[in-house]
């Protein structure tokens, strides 16, 4: 196990199970946006193919254990809210070009549908 440090002192304890970043079900919306942006962030950095595909896993599989949008509709009350909704939305569209870069164009249009979602 490991800690990932994310912003203003959010802090992530992150297992990994077959190289694979395994993390708790319990993260808020904003803590699940955070980490899959590290992931992306570091996806679209590296050089080596493999690794970038191990971190685009990573962020889908944050992103996803997001509950729907629509379970957040009736909490959305200023516009930081709907900012948040936002950059979710801009986050898979992310994922999706750098799916699309590794050749994984199934994967990419299904996350470009996801990311319709949020928007």
């Amino acid at each position: 196990m490991f800690v990932l440090v994310v912003g203003k002192g959010t802090t992530f304890r992150i297992t990994m199970v077959f190289g694979i970043p395994s993390h708790p079900n319990d993260l808020s919306l904003q803590q699940a946006l955070e980490l899959s942006e590290v992931y992306l962030d570091n996806a679209d950095r590296t050089t080596d193919p493999k690794v970038a595909e191990v971190l685009c896993d990573a962020a889908f599989d944050t992103l996803s254990k997001v509950k729907s949008p629509n379970n957040y509709l009736a909490q959305l009350n200023d516009i930081q809210d709907q900012a948040l909704f936002q950059r979710v939305a801009d986050a898979y569209t992310n994922l999706s070009v750098l799916l699309g870069r590794q050749g994984h164009l199934k994967e990419a249009l299904a996350t470009c549908k996801k990311e319709e979602k949020w928007r």
